[in-house]
């Protein structure tokens, strides 16, 4: 999967290190091109098919037509030179080669029904660039397509998205107002993404929610830091550290935050890649190789004629002798779907959680001449013992599911509830009201009296206005406190400590 952290979309775990922070090499092998018009050729050349080839060939000017001096059995392409030619010269308005022949490879890359391939425009390509380097400004959200769907991947952690309370498997539906259905990744991309500061307006459809949810987030810049680490309290010896995706500098991090926290006594660790959408493939590799003794497979990769590659760990001992329990969920995907699986199955490391999110495949980014891109899924990757773990994703040792509250749909704080008004933004906040030990009587969405005084005991006790309605404040408020009584009851982390206990 790319997935450098914050791109805001399911991208490209890079194989190769020459092909990583957008230095990607064009390849190319010899072929020939047959040209029916000279200028829709000449495009094809530079914008498709240089990846192909390119030819020497001659040009005649003469005083009606150019007249291309070489010929090319390439057949299959005369369908695509007529429909081209038959637009251009038939078509009841002009339209530009560019946009033709973008939307040729669009056409292309679509055929391939992949949902990590895809074209990136000049523009597209300079910000995918410009997304995998160490900052950027949006909302801080990874997202996939499915089934000519926008899906959220993860929202990353501190972040604009997460703050709003967007989580995995939440379907995009609109952006600012505009429909994201049967747009590629990189197109809504572009729509999700913008400067600190400006805002923007999702309508989002939640997994057994039935109506949709609309979501105002303020674009900011997306924090850098992708480890963070710290000593569980009441635990001693146990260490918390999350680490957010896989970005270039993620093995550095690693290593400075576990120095730290050996200083202060670890004796045991847990590592939480929950909510961890991937990264870069040599991160992955790295990190797995701390725990994973020398020599151990940690993934395999299988080309398309069926030859299998292992990936083995570098390092040059026996591994990490801190007793581990990884943390996975189903918005842990791609890279770290490798470090999971090769820590469990070459290192015996339990896993705790929920089945991660299911991507198997291996993509490259690839930049044409003219400065677009292209990217497109080169392998599968498969575990240490051979599974393909796409669409299924890896299985924790220990299935642990989080309290009921921790998947309620977020509340529109633009939206105004008050006493006789009912809705589903009401039921989620009566519900989340009771999980913050606030109970206001009922759950069915009716905003009653006694909903009126839970809410007026909120606002009393952050300081807001005790008016007694759920608005602005109020349900960012409400929002804020359910995401530290999800914290506070972390099952999963409460049962990652109950394994290390036993092993320290």
């Amino acid at each position: 999967m790319k997935v450098v952290r914050g791109l805001e979309q399911n991208q490209v775990d890079q194989k190769q290190p020459e092909q990583q922070e957008g230095h990607q090499k064009t390849e190319q092998s010899a072929g020939f091109i047959r040209m029916k018009k000279f200028h829709f050729a000449m495009l094809l050349l530079l914008l498709v098919f240089l990846t192909a080839g390119i030819t020497t060939f001659a040009l005649a000017f003469g005083d009606e037509k150019v007249v291309p001096a070489v010929t090319n059995d390439r057949q299959e392409f005369d369908k695509l030179y007529s429909v081209f030619d038959t637009i251009k010269q038939d078509y009841f308005k002009d339209v530009k080669d560019s946009k033709l022949i973008n939307g040729a490879i669009n056409g292309m890359m679509d055929a391939l029904d992949d949902p990590y391939s895809d074209y990136m425009d000049i523009e597209e390509a300079n910000k995918f660039h410009t997304s995998i380097s160490s900052t950027f400004e949006g909302i801080g959200a990874e997202i996939s397509e499915q089934d000519g769907h926008i899906v959220i991947v993860t929202p990353i952690k501190n972040s604009p998205a997460e703050k709003a309370g967007l989580k995995p498997n939440d379907k995009v539906l609109t952006v600012d107002g505009k429909s994201v259905q049967g747009m590629s990744t990189t197109e809504a991309v572009q729509l999700i993404r913008g400067e600190k500061g400006t805002k923007v307006e999702l309508a989002i459809l939640r997994p057994g929610v039935d109506d949709p949810i609309n979501v105002s987030i303020t674009r900011d810049t997306i924090p850098l830091q992708t480890v963070y680490g710290e000593m569980v309290e009441g635990e001693n010896g146990i260490a918390h550290v999350q680490v957010s995706s896989f970005s270039s500098n993620t093995t550095e991090e690693l290593t400075q935050v576990l120095q730290d926290l050996q200083g202060k006594g670890m004796k045991g660790m847990i590592l939480d890649l929950r909510q961890n959408p991937g990264g870069l493939l040599d991160q992955a590799i790295n990190i797995s190789s701390m725990f994973v003794p020398s020599g151990k497979v940690i993934f395999k990769v299988e080309s398309r004629d069926g030859k299998v590659e292992e990936y083995k760990s570098t390092n040059k001992g026996k591994g990490s002798t801190t007793p581990l329990v990884v943390l996975i969920d189903k918005g842990s995907a791609s890279a770290s779907e490798i470090f999971a699986a090769a820590v469990s199955e070459s290192a015996g490391i339990s896993l705790v959680g929920e089945t991660s999110f299911g991507k198997g495949t291996v993509q490259r980014a690839q930049d044409l001449p003219d400065g677009s891109n292209i990217k497109f899924t080169t392998e599968k990757w498969l575990t240490p013992k051979g599974n393909w773990i796409n669409k299924k994703g890896v299985k924790p040792n220990f299935e642990v599911s989080l309290p009921e509250y921790a998947s309620l749909q977020i509340i529109d704080h633009d939206k105004e509830w008050k006493l006789s008004d009912s809705s589903s933004d009401i039921k989620n906040a009566q519900k989340m009201l009771k999980a913050i030990g606030l109970d206001p009587g009922r759950e069915d969405g009716y905003f009653d009296d006694k909903t009126k005084q839970a809410i007026i005991a909120l606002q009393k006790d952050a300081n807001i206005e005790a008016n007694g309605i759920l608005t602005g404040k109020t349900s960012m408020e409400l929002m804020g406190r359910l995401s530290k009584t999800i914290q506070e009851n972390d099952t999963q982390i409460q049962k990652a400590i109950e394994i290390l206990k036993t092993k320290m």
